[in-house]
């Protein structure tokens, strides 16, 4: 890649830009690695000079990071553009082709917009003659090193308009040069999935039916929905903002195939071959396999919360879900029959995202019968599901806030008599390598200059999970399933419960 890559990102006087994407670049930039030569462009339509713009990025600047960014700050611009205007076009052309490099550099552009710009903006950086490739009008100069797309999510709104965002992008860029960004693959706990899964052979081969009994996914966060987003929110719920994206990007690496190799495509084929087996049954089987629900007013912290409905920009009418609940099962060979429970929702006890493989319990239950329990009641009782067995094997895959792995078991408790209680191994990325892991977006920025989009999803990614997402939504209406309702600062509605059969447990509440 060429030495002075140059960062243009659009949606500068967004949130994202000053919250995430310049401090994970002010790190990027002090590192010593040969991409960290790079310059940063900032375009929105406001008028601001350079050291306005700079001051206020310093501002922003999370006080660790602060002189990072002083030596990064020269290398930061800001230009005013529109980019319907053909006028800011030209101008930003050469504001970029004037950045170090020139011409002749790689070039990242940062799509920090609203998903329905995208396809213009990228028309006009076409026009612009700024991508180069098939663009229309694009120099030989522009020929002369790589041009790379990053879109932020949500992209698209169902399976409909994800296919025409992606024929609108594929008019003036190869698939390769579009780097969908899901900031939950850049955790290092779910990237730790792969090397987990396919480096320790241990765990390879239980993964799989014939040892897993079910697999829970929680992603929970403890705050609301807040004035600031009730109006992009309510217009999306939790099943376009949580499930379609980052909870089935989990699942796609939990349940995925080994891959031939680390390649991108490798690893990437694999994914979409779960999410495109993802079952979808008659609107009936899904509805009773899934919840939705809202918050009402509660506590949070020892605090007291307002509901859903009493948040500012939020309509009177409103039937948006702030939670789900689903109950999913993947139709392959490997994992035909075992259910994925996935739950989400906001204004819950506390913001934790988790994975846990429950493996199936032994053959024989030789312990802990109750006591003045006869032998043959305790097995008639275990076989007609009157009593459960305990569930002593659980792995715990912990990716926010904590990052962590931890596997439950049995032992002997101390005494006479033959009584199993639980214990646990435990793994801590901060207690083992003694500092927190890097930020998600700046490993994705970082594998976006050098050209890997192995964390970065794919088009047929993007198709396949939005069509499951359109089967839950499509039979919560053609079922008239219910919006349940739960007071902020609890789990969730008791009827999510209900979709965990017999003996198989119920969510975790650690």
């Amino acid at each position: 890649m060429s030495s002075s890559p140059q960062i243009v990102i659009f949606g500068a006087s967004g949130d994202l830009t000053a919250r995430m994407l310049v401090p994970a670049l002010a790190s990027l930039a002090s590192q010593d690695r040969s991409e960290a030569g790079f310059s940063v462009l900032g375009v929105a339509r406001r008028p601001k000079s350079d050291d306005a713009f700079r001051a206020e990025l310093r501002a922003a600047m999370p006080p660790p990071l602060r002189e990072a960014f002083d030596a990064l700050a020269p290398r930061v611009g800001y230009q005013a553009a529109d980019v319907a205007n053909p006028g800011h076009l030209e101008e930003l052309r050469r504001r970029v082709d004037a950045l170090p490099g020139g011409s002749e550099s790689g070039r990242l552009f940062y799509l920090a917009l609203k998903p329905d710009l995208f396809g213009s903006t990228v028309d006009g950086l076409c026009r612009a003659g700024l991508l180069g490739r098939r663009c229309a009008g694009g120099s030989g100069d522009a020929e002369a090193s790589w041009r790379r797309v990053v879109v932020e999510k949500p992209f698209g709104r169902d399976l409909a308009s994800a296919r025409r965002l992606n024929a609108e992008l594929h008019e003036h860029l190869d698939e390769e040069q579009i780097y969908r960004i899901d900031h939950y693959l850049g955790k290092e706990t779910v990237q730790n999935l792969l090397g987990f899964r396919f480096h320790n052979a241990i765990f390879e081969p239980l993964w799989n039916r014939h040892h897993v009994e079910l697999v829970q996914i929680t992603v929970a966060e403890n705050i609301g929905v807040g004035s600031e987003r009730a109006g992009y929110y309510d217009t999306t719920g939790a099943v376009r903002d949580m499930l379609q994206n980052h909870m089935l990007q989990i699942l796609a690496l939990i349940a995925m195939e080994p891959p031939a190799s680390l390649a991108p495509e490798a690893i990437r084929d694999q994914k979409v071959a779960v999410l495109r087996g993802l079952h979808c049954a008659d609107h009936a089987e899904v509805a009773r396999n899934s919840v939705r629900a809202r918050y009402v007013a509660g506590t949070s912290a020892g605090e007291p919360v307002p509901g859903y409905l009493e948040e500012g920009g939020v309509p009177a009418d409103s039937s948006t879900e702030t939670y789900v609940a689903v109950r999913a099962e993947i139709d392959t060979w490997r994992w035909g029959g075992v259910p994925f429970l996935l739950r989400h929702g906001k204004r819950l006890p506390k913001k934790t995202s988790e994975v846990r493989i429950h493996f199936r319990t032994a053959p024989l239950q030789l312990f802990n019968r109750p006591a003045g329990m006869s032998q043959v009641e305790f097995r008639r009782r275990l076989k007609d599901g009157s009593l459960c067995q305990s569930r002593p094997n659980v792995l715990t895959l912990s990716i926010q806030p904590r990052e962590a792995i931890a596997l439950s078991f049995g032992v002997k408790q101390p005494g006479g008599a033959m009584v199993m209680t639980p214990a646990e191994l435990a793994f801590d990325y901060s207690e083992r390598f003694g500092t927190s892991t890097a930020p998600a977006y700046e490993r994705l920025l970082l594998d976006a200059l050098r050209g890997d989009p192995t964390l970065f999803l794919r088009s047929d990614e993007i198709e396949a999970s939005w069509r499951y997402a359109d089967e839950v939504r499509s039979a919560w209406d053609n079922e008239r399933v219910p919006l349940r309702e739960y007071e902020a600062g609890t789990w969730g509605p008791l009827e999510a419960d209900e979709l965990f059969y017999g003996c198989e447990g119920g969510w975790s509440r650690d």
